[in-house]
This record gives C-alpha cells, structure tokens and sequence, in this order.
C-alpha cells in the first residue's frame, strides 16, 4: 500500500570501495544496486568520514562525528578524549522520524555504542528504533555472529543453525520489517547496516563459485579498466584521474603469491554480490507491498577500501583471538580459528579470520589512493545512490560535492519532517549540512565547504579546492578539478591559499569540538584496555 508521506529506506555497506559496484565501474557483479542507480541519482563527489564508528555517527545523526561522542571506534577515552557512545547532546534520525508519526526499524550493525552486552542508553533501541535485529558491536563472523539481539535480547550462536549467513539474514529481516510496515497507517523510516564486505572474508560456497576467474588478469589490468569504465559513464574525468598502482604495491607480474591473493579478492568479491543479493531482497519487499514508488532509498559506504593485514604470527593471532565481541570462540568443529593473512590459510570458510590487504583495496578505490582511515579521496569517496521513482528526481551522474551531514537535512526536507532540536529538553547542535534534493531534482548546487578530521587525518574541500594532511604530517593542497586522484601536491606554490583554508578549518574544528589527536592519545594512555 502506498502513503502520502515518502518511506525513507537508508542502505549502508562496511568497507566497500568506491568502485567495487557496476554501476562505479566494477566487474564484480551487482545487478541490484545498479538498478537504483539506472533509475536514480548517482553522485560522484560524495564523502564519508573515513571510518566506520564516526560515518554511522554522522549519518544518523546529521552532525560531525565530534559532535556526537563518536569520533573515531568505540572505545571511552576518558575526561579528555572521546566517550565513544551516541551522546544525549544529538538526535538519531530513528528519534525524530518516530516523533513525526514514522515507524521505524534497524536490520545489521550498530557500532555506536562502547557498551556491547548490556543494553545502554546508546543502543539503538533506545536512540528511536522500535524494531532492532543486527549486532551491537563491529566486525564479526558472517556464520557465528557474536553480539547478535533481537530488540535487547541476545541470539545466542546456539540458535543461529547451520546454513546461517548474516548478510542474508539481514536481507531476509528487513525485508520482513518493510512488509509488516505496510500493514499499518504510518510510513516508515529504515536503517539497513550491512557488514559486508568488511572482513573478515567469509562466503557461501555458491557466492564463491561465481566469483571465481573473475581478478585472474590481476590487479593491474583491472584498475586501468575500472576506471576507463568510470570515464566512460561520466563517473570521473579522464584528464583529472589516473590507474596509477599505489607504489607500496607490487606489481601483478611480480606478485609471489597470486593464487592466494586471487583468492583473497574472490572472497571479497563474493561477499559484495551476497549484499547485493541481500539488496534484492529488500527491493523485492518494496515492490510486493506497493512502496517501491513512494520510498527515498539512499545507498553508501561508510568508508573506502580497507588496507589492513591481519597478524598471523602467533602472537598476533592469539591477541585477535582475545577478541570475544568480534571473533567466536572456535570454528563450528570445535577447532581453532585460523587467523592472520598468510598463504597458509585460504579464505572465505567460517574457520578463517583473513582480509584482502592493501593491493586489492587500491583496485576497491580506483581512481584514488589511500584507504579507510585516511582522509585523502581513498578513505571518503564512497558511491552514493538516491532512487525515489515518485519524488521527481531527476536521475543521472552528479558531480556537486556533498558529504554525510547533508543527508538528514534532504531527507527532513523529503518528507517534511522538522529537525529534532531538543533531546531530555536540552538544545542540541543545528544540523550544518545543506539539503541535496533541489539538486537531486534538477536544482543548482549549494556551495558550502567540507570538512573532515579523523585520528588527527584532517581536510577541507572547498568548491575545486581540497587541503589535507595526514597525522603530523604538512599540509598538502590538490586542485580537484584537475587532479582528483591527489597526485601533485600545489601546497608550495600557493601558500595564500593553504594558509586561507587551513584557517578555516581550524575555525570549524573548535566549533566542532575536535580534541586534537594528540590529546586523544595521551588520554587513552590512561585508560585500561578495553575490547574492539
């Protein structure tokens, strides 16, 4: 059945890269999300926060990470770093949809909360979801999901049964969600949180076979052909972008190990077209209840491609293993887990605990370099899709740059929903994004400036413009325009123009209630350890 007020449907993926989709120039295959995108809006210049905490921070919440008490994971620093929970200082989108009249409902990974077992204020059942299925903290296995819920009750690994796969139960739980929802009077508001791809890299052996052959050519071949793909849909300029291979990484013909990296990437691969299956599912439940038309589905990454290696020395395994929120005490035999990146352990099997590493990620990101966690293009370009066939879109390649923050204000201005601006009767921050949808129905874009800081990683993009630097590191400043793959550094020959926008940065950090990393680190220094 159909309503006057829009559905808002939100589809977030983990560590997927910029180009891993068809329709951003991949060759994995994900018929479902290009079809949003075929019949949608595609931008091309869209940001995330570089990390999965802080990106789901922002997302629902329309305010910078800072802002929210999770700046970077979901560790409490202490009095002088960041508390690593949702602060009663800002409103989920959840809360103020729910206050509008909407129902609403979370499938997958919530991340936001430095409480993972015992129900919190900071759980999303009580930051405006009246329906929750997913798992409270990260990364975790895709056969024996750890700190799974159903509301606030835990799913013990007893009850999960042998042919359980996350990502298709999270598939199969909104789908369920979006039906029972048309039973009712009121529209919905819907969070679906993908862990997929991030690792670790475990998929069903028919996803694996389907995969199989596909990266055979090597990462060097690939990267040169994902992006002339991108060139040719208008995703990125040919004179502004490059294949370039990150230099830290070999090239293809010199790679030792390539049947093991080739099955790195087939597991990866295979994990992207189980969400897209996944997707296909949620789609399907829209299209059999009538809400397909009237529905703002908004599809995104959380961050770029993820360069990270596991430890497989036996000291570094055995500290992974400590891990009882992410990894399972043993594989379903009753064997150990085999964890690390190493040869010797084949990815993809509920036994392993493996990721894909940084050469495939530079592939995941291409035309860009750098990876999650940084605040160069490979750490925040994400693809972002708006498909709403009822809401007059007026579909096609967007190059306006936008980044988290405008999301809730283009969906608060879609449904006509006002803006939370007290929490427990306390002010919160004004939302400092600006609504997209005139420009996704046609409209001008609005010049504003970006903004990122992430584990002291900090930029700012201003029109063509961007300034960013790592930790410690100088400032580095790229012309977008022509150089979006960040090749040239012009920081040198244009001091004015760092000094302009590096002021300007800093002004909104102290608006922003950035704590300057290194106070992060000191702080945390005085904190017993604590669990990913």
């Amino acid at each position: 059945m159909g309503t006057a007020r829009p559905n808002v449907l939100i589809i977030l993926v983990d560590d997927m890269g910029y180009s891993d989709i068809g329709c951003y120039g991949g060759e994995i295959g994900t018929p479902n999300i290009d079809g949003l995108g075929e019949h949608g809006a595609r931008l091309t210049n869209f940001y995330n926060t570089a990390r999965c905490s802080p990106s789901r921070a922002s997302l629902l919440t329309g305010l910078h990470p800072h802002q929210t008490g999770v700046a970077e994971l979901v560790n409490n620093d202490g009095p002088g770093g960041y508390p690593g929970s949702l602060t009663q200082r800002c409103a989920t989108l959840a809360e103020t949809f729910r206050a509008a009249g909407y129902h609403t409902h979370m499938t997958g990974k919530w991340h936001l909360s430095n409480e993972r077992e015992q129900p919190a204020d900071s759980w999303p059942t009580r930051r405006g979801f009246e329906r929750f299925w997913g798992t409270i903290s990260g990364a975790g296995s895709y056969f024996q999901t750890t700190t799974l819920h159903d509301g606030e009750t835990p799913v013990p690994l007893s009850d999960l049964g042998p042919d359980f796969y996350y990502t298709d139960e999270i598939g199969a739980h909104a789908a369920t969600a979006i039906r029972d929802a048309a039973d009712g009077e009121q529209p919905f508001f819907g969070y679906v949180a993908f862990t997929a791809p991030h690792w670790p890299l475990h998929a069903k052996e028919s996803d694996l076979a389907e995969t199989r052959g596909l990266f055979d050519e090597g990462w060097d071949v690939l990267r040169t052909r994902r992006r002339q793909r991108q060139v040719d849909a208008g995703i990125c300029a040919a004179d502004a972008t490059l294949d370039r291979r990150d230099p830290a990484v070999p090239a293809w013909a010199d790679e030792p190990e390539q049947k093991w990296q080739l099955e790195r990437m087939e597991a990866y691969a295979a994990q992207v077209r189980a969400m897209d299956r996944a997707v296909g599912t949620i789609l399907e439940a829209l299209d059999e209840t009538g809400q397909r038309e009237n529905t703002m589905v908004v599809f995104l990454s959380d961050n770029g491609g993820c360069a990270e290696e596991l430890r497989s020395d036996p000291e570094g395994a055995a500290q992974f293993r400590r891990h009882h929120l992410i990894i399972p005490p043993s594989a379903p035999d009753g064997t150990p887990m085999k964890v690390g990146n190493s040869p010797d352990i084949r990815p993809g099997t509920a036994d392993t605990y493996t990721s894909y590493g940084q050469a495939w990620a530079n592939l995941s990101n291409t035309p860009f370099r750098l990876y999650k966690r940084w605040v160069h293009e490979g750490g925040i370009a994400t693809p972002l899709i708006v498909s709403w066939p009822a809401g007059g879109l007026t579909g096609g390649v967007l190059d306006a740059p936008h980044q988290l923050t405008d999301i809730a204000p283009t969906l608060l201005e879609a449904t006509d929903v006002p803006r939370t601006d007290r929490r427990g009767g306390e002010p919160i921050p004004a939302l400092p994004g600006v609504s997209m949808l005139d420009l996704l129905r046609g409209g001008a874009p609005v010049e504003h400036d970006l903004f990122w800081e992430h584990i002291g990683n900090a930029a700012i993009r201003s029109g063509r413009w961007k300034l960013v630097r790592e930790f410690e590191g100088p400032w580095e400043l790229y012309d977008l325009a022509t150089d979006r793959s960040e090749s040239t550094d012009l920081a040198a020959d244009q001091p004015d123009r760092v000094q302009e926008l590096s002021n300007r940065w800093q002004r909104w950090a102290d608006e922003a209630g950035v704590i300057p990393y290194a106070d992060v680190l000191a702080a945390r220094a005085t904190m017993p350890n604590q669990p990913a």
